[in-house]
């Protein structure tokens, strides 16, 4: 990462006129997003393909970023969804029998544009008091930055509230899925008897969910975002799963809120992730808001109510439900001890819930998988019945 060139090479322009200068690495040019922080030790090439973090560049707390390099078989989608990386150490060569590749050639391949040599925990705190800045950050290798240009575009850049960004990652049409969770030594496996059938809308979904979902017993088809009610009951599904997925809950919901209410009028089990949770949430009456800055890494802890217990869990959200807002009948299940916003709900009368946090992630590592066992029994006792 050494460069015979004593300028720096990339810069991180903050809307407020703050600037980071640094080592730029991955591809050139400019991008422009919301900065999140992610306090993640392990993970980041699964962070950087998780379509939820569409629009946004993270800034990793950890400082060993590049150390097992990357492999195909941790990619959350085909390609990296996040705008771009900034770290406080240059990536190192890797050093991990998994790995087919570095970090660095990956990032540079797939168009995506990096910093290092960052003050990161300085540039943390600012984004704790001051909440998620709208940032511009730029690579050249000659080291050439119109600063007062890029400050310009971040504060020009319309952000996340609004913003409808689950059309923009959602599959282009149906697919069907079989593989299940990886396992030493077989690594991943086919479900060949499953015994219900799901439908997982798209909104952005992670593929290690719907391996959870395979592995649960479930025969899944995926349906693109804009999936209608009828497109989802014509496949008579014993339940249905909302996937997780990125932007403003509110916008989505202008389209997937009428139909997530059809389905439950349907009296199908219905289970939900992340932005799932806030979809349900919004379309049992309850509303979602734009967090300071939001919940991002592999070491959250949240309670649940009807347990009592406390699971350490993978979070990825800058908006929440707004717990004031829930319904009668609609019952929190869980909450962030973090802060104490909700993670999960349930409806009292039928077998419809979900969660704010990533239980497919394995922080815990096994904390929340009872999650996806509890969305099988919720079908296998309703075809029972």
């Amino acid at each position: 990462m050494s460069s015979p060139n004593p300028k720096p090479t990339a810069c991180l322009a903050l809307a407020d006129g703050t600037v980071f200068y640094g080592r730029g690495f991955g591809a050139t040019g400019e991008t422009v997003a919301e900065l999140c922080f992610n306090t993640a030790m392990t993970g980041y090439q699964e962070i950087m393909t998780d379509p939820s973090y569409a629009g946004q560049i993270v800034t990793f707390t950890f400082p060993h970023i590049g150390n097992v390099g990357v492999t195909p078989e941790d990619d959350e989608t085909a390609e990296p969804v996040a705008a771009g990386m900034v770290v406080k150490w240059d990536p190192t060569a890797p050093s991990n029998w998994r790995a087919t590749g570095d970090l660095v050639g990956w990032l540079e391949s797939r168009g995506r544009i990096c910093i290092g040599g960052v003050d990161t925990r300085r540039l943390t705190r600012a984004i704790r008091q001051q909440g998620a800045p709208h940032v511009a950050l730029a690579h050249d290798p000659e080291g050439n930055f119109d600063i007062e240009a890029l400050v310009a575009k971040a504060r020009g850049w319309r952000g996340l509230v609004g913003l409808d960004l689950a059309r923009d990652v959602t599959c282009a049409q149906s697919y069907r899925w079989d593989e299940m969770r990886w396992a030493w030594p077989e690594g991943y496996q086919r479900q060949t008897a499953p015994q219900h059938k799901v439908v997982a809308i798209d909104y952005g979904a992670k593929r290690n969910i719907l391996r959870c979902l395979a592995s649960a017993g479930c025969d899944v088809t995926v349906l693109p975002a804009t999936a209608t009610a009828e497109d989802v009951l014509a496949l008579a599904p014993d339940g249905v799963f909302l996937s997780n997925g990125p932007g403003d809950p509110a916008a989505t919901g202008a389209y997937a809120v009428p139909m997530i209410r059809e389905v439950l009028a349907a009296d199908l089990p219905v289970f939900g992730i992340c932005l799932g949770h806030q979809m349900l949430a919004l379309a049992l009456g309850a509303q979602t808001v734009k967090m300071n800055h939001g919940h991002h890494g592999a070491n959250h802890p949240v309670k649940d109510h009807d347990t009592g217990k406390v699971e350490i869990t993978s979070m990825n959200h800058g908006f929440a439900v707004d717990s004031q807002t829930l319904p009668a009948g609609v019952i929190e299940t869980h909450t962030s001890l973090f802060d104490g916003s909700n993670c999960g709900i349930r409806l009292a009368d039928k077998p419809v819930f979900s969660v704010q946090h990533h239980p497919e992630a394995s922080p815990g590592p096994q904390d929340s998988f009872y999650l996806f066992e509890r969305f099988a029994a919720h079908m296998a006792a309703r075809k029972a019945a």
